[in-house]
């Protein structure tokens, strides 16, 4: 099979396998965060502090980390079917081992195993998209994957927190665990087959990672994570500094603003991907001095912090959307899983820089060393227009009115996943 044999021919989109993927994307970020509003519950049943359970976020994303690149690699030459449902098999096997641990270190290597998982998981769900569709709605299919994430962090986190809060955290990671086996078998139903690689048709990571196009995108994604993490992670006692009290109302609306960044992105991202990726980090880079200056007038306050949504709802489906039109939808797995190594870079980075700027400078300073970091995204998107973030997407042509003369007929044949193509006219190659 051929990685475009199953791709939807005419407008209509494949809703029952891409709703399937962005449920595989809702269920990991959802057994990624749910430990963070567990900590006062998990501590005294697992016999440890309630920073010992922080670091079960901590373990998933470093195995994410590692893994990504080595795991993806590994794994390129399987039907890729089977390897997302074996992902999502370990899923439920990591959330139904934390769901019926009492043991600390059982718990903690349950994490390591969803952390691997994850980190396979996300190197497979934007390419299996861009694979699903033509590439004229590649975006809005990515668009519609991705917002498994936005709903897991604007619904999800918090109903599964209220959930466990109700019936007990067991119950909360036991009905994670039913979900990713129900997941399953929708993947098996509605998400086509799709081969892996054979050997003598892989282009080598290193060389994948020299593409052009490849390195400005990663690049963004580094800053991009960096500054948000630096404000996103201590937005609680920035909110503390400014007066406002109500950081749980705080983050409502930045994950309800996050909803609206990405119906914006899907209806904007097939036609107009650099401007719409420029608007977002343009908007973000200006809610910084904002927040900085202005923090104190709280209508001000919440305004910032929605555009902040807006902008960042939209901004990481935009990017993974330019990263496979730079990679190729067949290399999308490799460049993903350097940019899952990336972006997991990012958020380390981002609270390490946060965590020594609040303790050194205080609050008040978290805005402006957000403000480098989203400066130099937008740059980079701004400078990079040839390869990485061209006005147009790749595979995208504009319309054009029909010749009147014979039309040249493009002959293809499969070369892996690429097709080398042949201009034809009057019986002759041209």
């Amino acid at each position: 099979m051929s990685s475009t044999s199953s791709q939807v021919k005419g407008g209509r989109l494949p809703w029952s396998g891409l709703l399937a993927l962005s449920c595989a994307a809702f269920t990991a970020v959802m057994t990624e965060l749910l430990p963070a509003g567990l900590l006062p519950a998990m501590a005294p049943p697992l016999g440890v502090a309630e920073s010992r359970i922080g670091f079960l976020v901590t373990a998933y994303a470093a195995a994410s980390f590692l893994a990504a690149i080595p795991v993806t690699a590994a794994l390129r030459g399987l039907p890729r079917r089977p390897v997302l449902c074996g992902a999502l098999l370990g899923f439920a096997a990591s959330d139904a081992l934390v769901a019926l641990s009492s043991s600390y270190p059982l718990t903690l290597a349950a994490r390591l195993l969803a952390g691997a998982t994850g980190g396979t998981l996300w190197a497979m769900l934007v390419g299996y998209a861009a694979r699903m569709v033509p590439a004229g709605r590649r975006g809005r299919a990515i668009a519609i994957v991705l917002a498994g994430i936005t709903l897991a962090l604007s619904l999800g986190v918090p109903a599964g927190t209220a959930l466990a809060g109700a019936v007990g955290w067991r119950a909360a990671f036991g009905t994670l665990a039913v979900l990713a086996v129900a997941l399953v078998g929708w993947v098996r139903l509605c998400v086509p087959g799709f081969p892996g690689e054979p050997p003598h048709v892989r282009v080598p990571l290193t060389r994948v990672a020299r593409r052009p196009g490849i390195r400005p995108v990663l690049s963004v994604t580094l800053f991009l994570l960096l500054g948000h993490q630096v404000m996103y992670t201590y937005v609680a006692p920035f909110a503390a500094h400014a007066g406002y009290g109500r950081t749980g109302a705080l983050l409502a609306v930045f994950g309800t603003a996050t909803v609206a960044g990405i119906w914006l992105t899907g209806a904007l991202i097939d036609r107009c991907p650099r401007t719409t990726l420029l608007v977002a980090l343009a908007l973000f880079t200006a809610v910084l001095p904002t927040l900085g200056l202005l923090a104190r007038a709280h209508v001000l306050l919440v305004g910032a912090v929605a555009l902040w949504g807006v902008a960042f709802g939209g901004a990481p489906t935009l990017i993974q959307s330019a990263l496979v039109d730079a990679s190729g939808p067949a290399e999308a797995e490799v460049a993903t899983s350097l940019q899952t190594t990336v972006y997991n870079a990012g958020i380390a980075a981002g609270s390490l820089l946060g965590g020594l700027t609040l303790d050194a400078r205080g609050p008040g300073a978290l805005p402006w060393t957000a403000l480098p970091p989203a400066v130099l995204a937008t740059a980079v998107v701004a400078a990079a227009r040839r390869y990485a973030f061209p006005a147009r997407r790749h595979g995208v042509a504009p319309e054009a009115k029909a010749p009147a003369g014979p039309v040249p007929v493009a002959a293809a044949r499969a070369a892996g996943d690429h097709a080398v193509r042949r201009s034809m006219g009057h019986g002759e190659g041209q």
